[in-house]
Parts: structure tokens; sequence; C-alpha cells
């Protein structure tokens, strides 16, 4: 999936955060819902993606929070503004809980994400381009721990 960058970048993030799944990627579903894209009539054709990312984890059995805390981590560079609106604290990062038995549930994360595409014309041709948010800037953690145990670790 080349024309979406956000989607991988979670999936890789979740999956180098959350020890169980280096060992069990196909725990992990991510799909994208209700897309729509932000045009104007600007001279270019530029636009904004919008959609909801869908992750869900089947049959996990470790404290949620490790799942939350890489989400949160992750959304402070890719998607700061579900960080610093009304809206993007109250709708942007939503979650389930469904409870399968006494050892494991099924978490679903929502997020609503955008991603820039900028259009060029040169020479009676388009150039389409993908734009990645802007780089934080300081540089990102790459331990997590609770209390008092090193639960994961990854590079950047």
């Amino acid at each position: 999936m080349k024309s979406m960058l956000k989607p991988n970048s979670l999936r890789k993030a979740l999956t180098d955060a959350v020890l169980v799944l280096c060992t069990n990627p196909d725990m992990l579903r991510v799909f994208i819902d209700n897309g729509n894209n932000a045009a104007t009539l600007a001279r270019c054709l530029s636009f904004e993606k919008r959609y909801t990312l869908n992750v869900v984890l089947t049959d996990f059995t470790d404290d949620v929070d490790l799942l939350v805390v890489p989400v949160i981590a992750w959304l402070r560079v890719n998607q700061p503004d579900i960080m610093t609106t009304d809206e993007g604290r109250t709708k942007g990062f939503v979650w389930y809980d469904d409870i399968n038995n006494y050892s494991s549930l099924d978490v679903g994360i929502s997020l609503l994400l955008t991603e820039r595409t900028l259009v060029k014309e040169a020479g009676g041709a388009l150039y389409v381009e993908n734009i990645p948010e802007s780089p934080p800037p300081e540089p990102r953690p790459v331990e997590m721990w609770s209390n008092g145990e090193l639960m994961s670790k990854w590079d950047e």
C-alpha cells in the first residue's frame, strides 16, 4: 500500500514495541474505514486524505497499556493534532476490549488520521507525492518499561 504511509508505519511501530507481535504478527489486523479526500479549487490538485485507521489485536494476554503506550508515542510523531485539539483528544483515539475468556481479549483501536498528497504539474504531467508529517523536534524513546521491568526495545 504505497499511497498511504501511516498504516504501515503504525504496524511497524506496534510490531517493534509489543513483544508478542514480534513472534506472532498475525494477531494484528489493520484496516481503513470512512476514507474521504479534502480538496479545494486551488491551482494545484493537492489534497488531504482523511480516514479512520482501525487496529485489532486478537487474543491479547498482556496489559492493554503495553499496547496503548506505543500508539500514543506513534501519534505524537505521526498525528500530533490528536493530542493538541479538543476534537482530537475526545474522538481521535478510541478503543474497546472484547473479553474472550479469563486470560485473553481482543483489543480494537480506531484512530482518526490524515495524510497529505502533493500534486505538482510540470511539462504537461502530474507528479504525485505522499507527504509525511514534519519530523519531531526531539528523539523518540526506544524502550518501554512497566513496573521496573524492560518490556521491549526497538531501533529507530
